[in-house]
């Protein structure tokens, strides 16, 4: 039996690599990852852990090397494309919205009209976000009008619609996926969990954004790789698919739940400061077309996946240690 060719774009993507290292732990795929920057050392792509020979990786920005990308997509001819790339970072948009633009967008649109050009896979699974709905105070199913905040939410909402006309009028075998606030070890450290773990191993206070009352809705990624691989499978070509928890926390109670992990006292490791412009209050969408449809549910608890990270970074301190926790924009 032949293996199943799986394009990843954005293979060096926090989603991205993990879902890649979740295909290679199986039996059945064959590989290409594609990204704008060279591979990450091992201690931050989960996926260099195989030696398998099914993964093959290319270096190319889809804002500049679109025909580089189709004709190796081509050669490759994947039975399914699961597109992870694009800049997607909320609050830098406001400073650079044309470089989102470019990505999220324009460069997409390239992508898919050559695509059209040259035959489309199977299916091709879409990375979205739950952003596009702006803020989510109570559960929002898949239906839901899309109200974006941010320049960022802007240009994944007009990436979907996009993509959704293409699908309709073009046969593109659209699948949206779109997953609320992922964690896990390989994070970014820039992110507040990664972030506070480092702090408080440095002795650092966390800023807290407008004092962390933010309600998201943590994921552990691999459950997230774990819904997306059988929605790339299995899922119904024109549906969007939510993956989440059952119910959202609010940035202060993660850190907090940090905090008590690793024995330290929440109120002299932490102060308040502004909050980000625009900064939706919640994130809490609805899964259940998913559960139904899959089976699929979280199946890591907090407090767990909070450890795996807490023993990512132990494992791998010397490393980190040397590294920005800023974020860092590249166009």
């Amino acid at each position: 039996m032949n293996a199943i060719k799986v394009a990843v774009l954005g293979s060096n993507s926090f989603s991205g690599s993990d879902f890649i290292d979740l295909l290679l732990s199986e039996t059945d795929f064959q590989v290409l990852g594609i990204s704008r920057s060279s591979e990450k050392p091992r201690w931050q792509l989960p996926y260099r852990e195989h030696t398998s020979q099914k993964f093959s990786f290319m270096q190319a920005n889809m804002v500049r090397e679109a025909d580089t990308i189709l004709t190796r997509l081509k050669e490759f001819n994947p039975d399914f494309i699961v597109n992870f790339a694009a800049q997607s970072e909320v609050g830098p948009s406001w400073d650079h919205p044309d470089h989102w633009f470019d990505t999220n967008i324009t460069a997409l649109a390239r992508l898919i009209k050559g695509l059209q050009n040259q035959g489309y896979p199977s299916r091709y699974v879409h990375i979205s976000s739950p952003e596009v709905y702006g803020t989510c105070l109570a559960p929002i199913t898949e239906d839901a009008e899309m109200r974006p905040s941010t320049p960022y939410a802007v240009s994944k909402a007009s990436a979907d619609m996009f993509l959704s006309v293409m699908h309709e009028h073009c046969g593109l075998p659209l699948v949206t996926v779109r997953s609320t606030n992922v964690y896990g070890p390989y994070q970014q450290l820039f992110k507040i969990i990664p972030r506070s773990v480092i702090y408080l191993k440095q002795g650092k206070t966390i800023p807290l954004h407008g004092g962390g009352q933010a309600i998201k809705s943590y994921i552990h990624i691999r459950d997230v790789s774990l819904g997306t691989l059988r929605i790339m499978t299995e899922g119904d070509i024109g549906n969007i698919y939510h993956l989440s928890p059952e119910s959202g926390i609010s940035i202060r109670n993660i850190v907090g739940r940090i905090c008590k992990l690793m024995g330290k006292d929440f109120a002299t490791v932490t102060s308040e400061i502004d909050e980000r412009l625009a900064q939706d209050a919640a994130y809490i969408i609805d899964s259940t077309r998913a559960r139904q449809a899959f089976g699929w549910a979280p199946e890591i608890s907090l407090e767990e996946g909070l450890q795996h990270v807490i023993s990512w970074i132990d494992a791998n301190w010397t490393a980190i240690q040397a590294e920005p926790l800023d974020y860092v924009h590249k166009p």
